[in-house]
Parts: structure tokens; sequence; C-alpha cells
């Protein structure tokens, strides 16, 4: 165990940077399940055997994260580099936690589309319904959490009513301001707990972050048509700054980016998100996969680069803008009101896409749908890692297709 006294905590700074980057290398390596298992990991790492923090701050930076658009548990683990080793900690922090999957997920980018015949065919039919069983697990896990009561159903509902009507890419955000205006009308939210954060981030530096999010969203789309890197990086930065209540709300979003608009195809775009199941670290990991095949503009490398950091990029960014403000913040019930409105809306958001173009283009007929339902039960009754279910599946898909 690290000792946690003060002068350790003065240790030389390319020491503790070097401690950051270790210890989230060996996280991006093991840590399989998703955001709240790496949360998980996380505490048992920094809180209990290492030390950094104790339960309260660390309760609070996670309810920041969760309260900000973005990668929850990247967002959490930005924070703790950055508080131990200062803002090249944050960044050892994001790059140790990040190289693993990203690598991975271009290598499996490059080497997909070289892939033929039943066989190939039916493993990437498999992971389709993998994310088929996946998603449906996170609506459910995310519908108790974030829909306890009528209210809160009730705008999950409306949310895909709204998306049943308009194109995805007008319902998203009216589904969000929607919920986000009932949840003000009902007028409170959670309970704000734990105590306050301290961090190496002044107001000025704060207040500069958050101008430099809002200043890229809007003037991206402007130059967009002028550059296809900028249109690249418009289209990921725009669905990562709209992430609310977990990584995979940002199926739907990088759908309507990529896939409507003719960059990916919709059965590479769904093996890919399968594929990233099976990998650990960070969910959103997923944009290095699709940057490298892009049908125009930038890809390969360079596409893989652009879109990942680029839907990183703004929840970094709005994170380390609201850590010198949260602890006032999150005492106000009407700003904990509105998200919690919000969040109810991501719900009925990630549910509709559930639907449509989840199910409706992987459960193709009953042995599929039998596959789909047995990986399920996997995930929700028989507790397995996400990882293993994901072999589960592409293995069932590839027995399919040749019997």
């Amino acid at each position: 165990m690290d000792d946690p006294s003060p002068s350790h905590q003065r240790r030389a700074p390319v020491t503790a940077i070097a401690e950051v980057f270790l210890a989230f290398l060996k996280l991006g390596l093991t840590a399989f399940g998703g955001p709240i298992a790496h949360i998980g990991f996380f505490r048992d790492e920094f809180v209990v055997r290492r030390r950094w923090m104790d339960d309260a701050a660390f309760a609070d930076l996670v309810a920041l994260c969760q309260f900000l658009p973005g990668p929850a548990s990247s967002q959490v683990g930005l924070a703790l580099g950055l508080m131990r080793a200062g803002w090249l900690g944050g960044l050892a922090a994001f790059v140790g936690f990040t190289l693993p999957s990203a690598v991975i997920l271009f290598i499996v980018a490059l080497t997909g589309s070289r892939l033929s015949g039943d066989l190939s065919s039916g493993i990437v039919a498999g992971l389709k319904l993998v994310a088929v069983a996946i998603i449906a697990h996170a609506v459910l896990g995310m519908a108790r959490t974030l829909c306890p009561d009528r209210l809160r159903a009730s705008i999950a509902v409306l949310a895909v009513i709204i998306l049943a009507v308009l194109p995805a890419v007008y319902g998203m955000p009216l589904a969000i301001l929607a919920g986000a205006s009932l949840g003000l009308w009902r007028g409170e939210g959670p309970v704000a707990t734990g105590a306050a954060i301290a961090v190496p981030v002044s107001r000025t530096a704060g207040v500069i972050s958050l101008g430099l999010a809002a200043t890229v969203f809007i003037a991206l789309p402007i130059f967009a048509s002028h550059s296809p890197v900028v249109a690249l990086a418009d289209s990921f930065y725009r669905s990562g700054m709209l992430v609310f209540g977990g990584g995979h709300v940002v199926l739907p979003l990088l759908q309507v980016e990529v896939v409507e608009a003719g960059q990916v195809s919709l059965d590479a775009f769904l093996a890919g998100y399968g594929a990233a199941q099976a990998v650990p670290g960070p969910l959103f990991t997923f944009g290095a996969y699709l940057g490298a095949i892009m049908e125009s503009g930038p890809s390969g490398l360079a596409g893989a680069l652009i879109a990942m950091l680029s839907l990183f990029a703004p929840g970094f960014l709005l994170l380390v803008g609201t850590l010198p403000f949260w602890a006032g913040f999150r005492r106000h019930a009407r700003a904990r009101a509105i998200m919690a409105g919000a969040n109810a809306a991501v719900v009925g958001i990630l549910g509709a896409a559930l639907y449509d173009p989840v199910f409706t283009s992987a459960v193709t007929g009953f042995p599929e749908f039998t596959l789909a339902l047995s990986c399920f039960v996997l995930l929700v009754s028989w507790k397995c890692p996400p990882w293993l279910v994901v072999l589960l599946g592409a293995a069932g898909g590839g027995l399919l297709a040749i019997l």
C-alpha cells in the first residue's frame, strides 16, 4: 500500500505522473464491464488500496461525473489523475486508461473489413445480437435508477414518442430539453451527498474551459463544410456533448452522425459496437473504430485519432470547467431537478435506439431472437462479464451461419 503521508504527496512530479500512468494502464488492461464497473475498480484501486482520497470525496467526484455529459468513468479517471499529479497527471490517466481498448478496436477496424464468407458474416451478425442484449440490459438498469417514479417514467415514454415523430437529429435534443423542462416543473431532484472536492483548478481556468467547450461546439458546424477534418471532428464532438446518462447513450447519437450520413454501414457500426463490449476500458474508444472506417474524409489512423479525441473532448472540457463550482452548484434543488428530468429522457432515447436500429436490423428471425435473448439472460440473471457474452454471441452467430 502506498504511504499517504504528506511527504509522500510531495513526491517528484515525474514520479507522480509515472505512478498515475501505470495505475491507469493496469486498469485499462483489466477493467471490463462498463462505466459502473469501472468506478468500482477505481474505488478499490484509489480509495481502498492507494488511499488517494476518502470515500466521501470519491462519491462526490462520481456524482459530478454522472451529472455531466460525457463518459463518466473516463471523467472520474481524468479528475483523479488531475488531483494526484496536476494537468500532466490528468493526461497520463486518460492515456493509460484509454490506450489499450483504442488500439484493439483500431486493429478490429482494419481487419474486420477483410473478412468474408458465411462464417465471418455470421460472427458479425452475432456481434449485432450481442449489442441487442447489452443495450437492453443498459436500458433496464438505467430505467430502474433514473425513472423510479411516474413522472420520470412518463418523461422516458415522451422521449420515445418524440423520436417516433421527428428525425433523430432533431428529436434527441428536443427530448432532452422536454425532459429537463418537466424536471424543473417537478421542482426537486436527488439530494446531494458527500463532501466537497478539492481540485487544482482555479475558477478562471474553469470559466476558460467552459467557454472553450461552448465555442468549439458553435464553431465546428460553421466551418465543417470547408474541411472534411473539421466535419469529422464536428460529428463526434457534437455526439460527445450530448451524451447524458452513460456511455451507451452514444450509440443513437453516433448512429445519426455516421450511419444516416452514409459514412459507415449499419452492419459495420453494430458489429463494432458489439466488439467494443469485449474490450476493457471506456466505451468511447468505439470512436477510434468508427473513425478508422469512415467512407469519406479522414480514415485509418488519422480518422481514428480525430474521431476518438473529438468524442472525449467536450466531456473533459465540461468536467474541468465545472470542478471549481460543483460544490456550490449541486446544493441547488432546481439544478438537480433539471438533470433528473434530462436523465429520464435519456432512458427513452436509449430505449428507442434499442428498437430501431439495433433490434430491427439484428433480429431477422426466431433463431436470432433466441440468441439475443440468451445473451440478455447471461448478462442479467447469470451476471456473466460482457466480454464473455460477446465471445459466446459471436460464436453463436457463426454457428447459425454454417448450420
